[in-house]
């Protein structure tokens, strides 16, 4: 096992430089870069103006100097900004440098927050932490069970019953029903029950213990409950599948036949090969909500958190963050693929990836 953990380890190095030279590479063709915004803010005019007369692919962007939104500015001028921003040597020197300050984990200062790139980050990180944990924790508390009784169940009213209401959460999207969860309980038309922004109320910190710990839940009620309620549909009928396979084979009628009760068949027997597929996944769908699942949650419920951080960069092309973020996001994403790879041997010594070689 260890020889194919240092594999894989050594393997994250060439595959987080190819993620970054594909985006970097992407990035040169995208209209509208730092120093774009730069001068449209600087005339007053809609970026999207801007990035709209400068065709296909800016070239500020790509290090250019032919964009019409520079045009009727000192050319000195637009040189100083394209040096500010590091636009002034050729694309390759500058993903060189830009991949050599990340080795040493240094991911420079936001273009238009004049924040470091770490700061933002952390700063960003409580709301994602504590959606990404929550939901993922409640998902598997729901579908797990679930997905056991509705194998044991199978064919009966209370699967059937179930079913539907797996069907009807499969069908919703979160933020509607986020939607849907603020005109009802957030002073929308009906009650006013749950507060609408951030994590914690004015004066969290004088709060007692209890209180702090009820005001933090109050606050994640609905978001979590959106995130929850289209998220556990998948990994419930996963469960059940599992189980159902595994009910049917032969070391089960096996145990059945030597008078082991159905409790010890279900859980000292089945359960464990039933939930091996469910629970190595754990780190996947932690990674998946915590980073990338909870961008509109996070604009519907008024939570600064990744997600938003990550669009509005995008958007206002500060690539700093960005890139920044997106090597940082991805060296995470590698490292818990090896985890749930791991999990897997841990959870059935059986499995050996070794063996795959």
């Amino acid at each position: 096992m260890w020889a194919y953990i240092i594999r894989r380890l050594l393997l994250i190095v060439p595959t987080l430089v190819g993620i970054m030279v594909i985006n970097f590479a992407i990035v040169q063709f995208a209209p509208g870069g730092p120093v774009e915004q730069m001068i449209a803010q600087l005339r007053g005019t809609d970026i999207a103006a801007t990035a709209r007369v400068s065709g296909v692919g800016s070239e500020f962007a790509a290090g250019g100097d032919r964009s019409r939104g520079a045009r009727g500015l000192d050319p000195a001028f637009v040189a100083e900004l394209k040096t500010l921003y590091g636009f002034d040597k050729p694309a390759p020197e500058r993903f060189w440098l830009m991949m050599k300050q990340y080795a040493q984990f240094d991911f420079g200062r936001s273009f238009f927050r004049d924040r470091s790139v770490v700061d933002l980050v952390l700063e960003k990180m409580p709301v994602s932490i504590s959606l990404g944990l929550w939901t993922t924790l409640l998902i598997y508390l729901i579908s797990i069970p679930l997905g056991v009784a509705k194998a044991v169940r199978d064919g009966q009213p209370f699967d059937v019953w179930t079913s539907a209401v797996v069907i009807v959460g499969n069908a919703i999207p979160s933020f509607l029903f986020a939607i849907l969860l603020v005109v009802l309980f957030a002073g929308g038309s009906y009650v006013s029950w749950f507060p609408l922004r951030g994590l914690t109320s004015p004066g969290w910190e004088n709060f007692s213990l209890l209180g702090k710990i009820g005001d933090y839940f109050w606050h994640l009620a609905l978001p979590l409950a959106a995130l929850v309620i289209g998220s556990f549909a998948s990994l419930t009928m996963l469960a059940k599948n599992s189980f159902l396979e595994e009910i049917n084979k032969q070391y089960v009628l096996t145990a059945r036949a030597k008078g082991l009760s159905e409790q010890r068949v279900l859980y000292g027997h089945i359960f464990r090969n039933a939930m091996l597929i469910v629970v190595a996944g754990f780190p996947s769908a932690l990674l998946g909500i915590l980073f990338t699942g909870a961008l509109l949650i996070e604009v519907i419920f008024s939570l600064d958190g990744l997600g938003l951080l990550g669009y509005e960069a995008v958007v206002n092309r500060d690539y700093p963050v960005v890139f920044g973020t997106l090597f940082f996001f991805s060296l995470i994403g590698l490292i818990f693929a090896l985890i749930r790879d791991v999990t897997y041997m841990l959870v059935d010594p059986r499995i050996d990836f070794e063996a795959r070689g």
